[in-house]
């Protein structure tokens, strides 16, 4: 039977980059006792308050059918929130999505032509891949390195820059590696999106997450939002992964034309969950400054446990939710590390393959356990890379 192109695109952008984490999962239903570092999903738990107000909105009836756009008090609620950054923002500037993940799908849909570029720095969070190659795009990847914070260069974003060319793909603070995007830095890379009329879409899922520096977004810069699309979500700042609820931001024109393609694959978000996304907006809830406090401690705390192991070089993170970890001079690339790592000291990591061409030698873990295990886990590493090194 045939199948349509799309499948073959995305045919190696699915599990594969998560066989690691899936093979832990395995050994824990299996009874294997396994310390699992290898997926963002918040240890603290969504504040009831917000539990109570989605369960209240259904027993209000916000049970039924949306509307393309978004209901209209978060619409309301996120003009609020974007004002500061983008003071002529109206209801006409964003959409409504299940997640950053599909707005950025719908997103990259309406941007890339198939065989057209999308710059993105590698590595690069796993389904960026996919949510490119959909569409039949191309991911031109712009090198990101341990030793400058893994932060993107602007010349060695030029350097990438070719004639099909089309969109810049940036997520500030960085998944996988924690880094933070300055006002320098994006007014930089800014302008080479103006030279070469490239659009500018930036993930900001994690803007709620930082342990240093100060956020900042291209859609600050007056002279960058006519071609600038911020998108985000609730996943993070509220420790609401499961809800699905997210959105994007940017010009009306744009908003406009990307409003069928949201309608023609989803018509609409579950209003009892917007109500619920609304009242985290307008609410003050701590629960993002207690996973920032936590996870600035925990990176420090793994900065402090692997310090006497020469084998180790771990990034330092400045938000987020992980840190990479330089591998190499174990002489086992990251891939190899990740599995013998799970298979000796039953400890799950990902490694830096799932998240591009350009971290071969490393691994990524997640700041999301409770402290002990985490420090369990850094104590198992360091035998396991000290065994290595010495072999």
């Amino acid at each position: 039977m045939r199948y349509a192109a799309i499948t073959d695109r995305l045919a190696d952008l699915g599990g594969e980059k998560w066989a690691v984490h899936n093979a832990a999962r395995q050994k824990q239903r299996d009874g294997t006792e396994i310390i699992e570092l290898t997926i963002g999903e918040p240890d603290i738990p969504v504040d009831p308050a917000l539990i109570e107000a989605c369960h209240a909105s259904m027993l209000r009836g916000r049970t039924h059918y949306s509307n393309g756009r978004g209901e209209h008090g978060l619409l309301e609620a996120l003009v609020e929130k974007y004002r500061p950054r983008f003071p002529e923002i109206t209801t006409d500037n964003i959409l409504c999505f299940p997640g950053t993940q599909t707005a950025l799908y719908a997103v990259i849909t309406a941007l890339a032509d198939a065989g057209e570029g999308v710059l993105v720095g590698d590595p690069y969070y796993a389904t960026y891949e996919g949510v490119i190659r959909a569409s039949g795009a191309v991911l031109q990847p712009v090198p990101l390195g341990i030793d400058t914070g893994f932060v993107m260069r602007p010349e060695d974003l030029e350097k990438a820059v070719t004639g099909n060319s089309r969109v810049l793909l940036l997520n500030t603070p960085h998944n996988p590696t924690g880094s933070l995007l300055d006002r320098e830095t994006i007014a930089q890379l800014g302008r080479i999106a103006r030279t070469h009329d490239l659009w500018i879409v930036c993930d900001e899922v994690y803007e709620d997450l930082i342990f240093d520096g100060e956020f900042a977004s291209p859609i600050e810069f007056q002279d960058l939002r006519d071609r600038t699309v911020v998108t985000s979500s609730i996943s993070k700042t509220f420790a609401a992964t499961g809800f699905r609820s997210g959105w994007a931001v940017g010009p009306e024109e744009f908003c406009t034309r990307l409003l069928p393609i949201s309608e023609t694959i989803l018509f609409g978000n579950q209003p009892f969950i917007a109500d619920m996304t609304e009242a985290a907006l307008r609410g003050t809830f701590d629960t993002a400054e207690r996973m920032r406090k936590s996870y600035a401690a925990r990176a420090g705390m793994i900065a402090a446990e692997l310090a006497g192991c020469p084998a180790l070089k771990p990034g330092r993170p400045t938000g987020g939710m992980f840190i990479m970890i330089d591998v190499a001079a174990t002489g086992l690339s990251g891939e190899q590390f990740a599995w013998k790592l799970l298979e000796e000291q039953g400890v799950a990591v990902m490694p830096g393959n799932s998240f591009g061409e350009n971290a071969p030698d490393l691994i990524r873990v997640a700041l999301t356990v409770p402290d002990e295990d985490l420090r369990e886990a850094m104590r198992r590493i360091h035998t396991f890379a000290d065994a290595r090194a010495a072999a």
